[in-house]
């Protein structure tokens, strides 16, 4: 009597219900507050407490221990159970809760499909077309959502600003404080109409401490292309130093600065050279070198410096080498540690 939904009339039935919920709740205690005989009746009224273990009623476990509480009502026959009627708000509890729980889930995870959706939004749509140049970005975040990015803003003079960053955590924090940095570097360096990207991560740097939260920074590389001529001005926030490669050697593009949203009042040392033809830069972020293999042993820059070096191709090649070896690196099964992030830049050989 007194069955669960679904479940049948028979004895079977009964038998495969029961355990169902034994394999879905962890029994830890269960007292009985009173008992009651009387001819072949036996009344029980009880009180357990489980932990839910597994999967109920299409609902997923929590590991959380619950009360509940019931009466059983036995008809006895020489010695044996024939009949049982049970009341218990185990079924009614566990139920709504869980309901709610995926209700709750649910809602997550759609804010994460829109979250992902505007993120997606604020990267760049396209690549700049300049003549004798290769760009090639490659975006994968670790969760639905990250706080890596890469943009581009066009300057004055056919010249082109170039920006990698990583925002400090993971999931939509990160996200929101990588979107606002965007929009600060974009309006900083093409309002400004500085060609300094040091004068532009000193503005951004004050921009982003006043409104992040104290506990997070952003680093972040920046630098200006004159396409023309190869003229590369740049600047760094604390960020993974660029691989520049030619002819088999490879160097990083160095530059002192504090990350963004640290302190005020910051400046930001600047560099310059100049790109020729067959030279390539890699921009990108630490969840590329800071992987781990299953031993343990991090990715590393000394490794994406040989492999820059060891196998010179053109920019899309180069993004794709890095992934494979990534991919050799860390082995199958790999859950993704961190947001990576890549972008290069190529001068292509045939400029003249």
């Amino acid at each position: 009597r007194s069955l669960l939904p679904g479940q049948g009339p028979t004895r079977e039935d009964f038998k495969r219900s029961v355990a169902e919920i034994l394999d879905a709740f962890s029994i830890t205690s269960f007292t009985i507050e009173e008992q009651i005989a009387e001819g072949d009746t036996v009344v029980t009224k009880y009180t357990e407490r489980s932990v839910i273990r597994g999967e109920f009623a299409g609902l997923p476990p929590t590991g959380t221990e619950e009360m509940f509480e019931g009466i059983y009502i036995h008809r006895i026959s020489d010695g044996k159970i024939i009949e049982e009627w049970s009341q218990a708000n185990t079924l009614h509890t566990t139920l709504e809760r869980l309901e709610q729980e995926t209700r709750t889930r649910e809602r997550v995870e759609q804010d994460l499909r829109v979250a992902r959706s505007i993120q997606q939004a604020s990267l760049p749509k396209e690549v700049p077309q300049l003549e004798g140049w290769q760009i090639s970005p490659y975006y994968q975040p670790a969760r639905e959502v990250g706080g890596d990015f890469y943009e581009f803003f066009k300057l004055d003079d056919g010249r082109v600003g170039f920006a990698v960053g990583d925002a400090t955590g993971k999931g939509v924090p990160a996200a929101l404080v990588m979107t606002a940095t965007c929009a600060f570097l974009g309006g900083v360096a093409t309002a400004s109409g500085s060609s300094s990207p040091g004068e532009v991560l000193a503005r951004v740097n004050e921009a982003v401490l006043a409104r992040i939260p104290p506990n997070m920074f952003v680093t972040c590389f920046y630098g200006v292309l004159d396409p023309k001529s190869g003229h590369f001005t740049y600047a760094n926030a604390g960020h993974n130093l660029p691989c520049c490669c030619y002819e088999h050697v490879a160097t990083d593009l160095s530059a002192r600065g504090m990350p963004l949203g640290l302190m005020p009042g910051m400046s930001y040392e600047e560099n310059e050279t100049v790109l020729v033809p067959g030279e390539s830069v890699l921009f990108y972020t630490d969840g590329l070198v800071e992987a781990h293999d299953p031993q343990g042993e991090m990715f590393g820059t000394p490794r994406l410096r040989n492999l820059v070096a060891e196998y010179p191709t053109d920019a899309r090649g180069l993004n794709a080498l890095l992934l494979k070896e990534l991919e050799r690196f860390t082995g199958e099964g790999w859950e993704q540690e961190d947001d990576v992030t890549l972008l290069t830049l190529e001068c292509s050989p045939t400029l003249s």
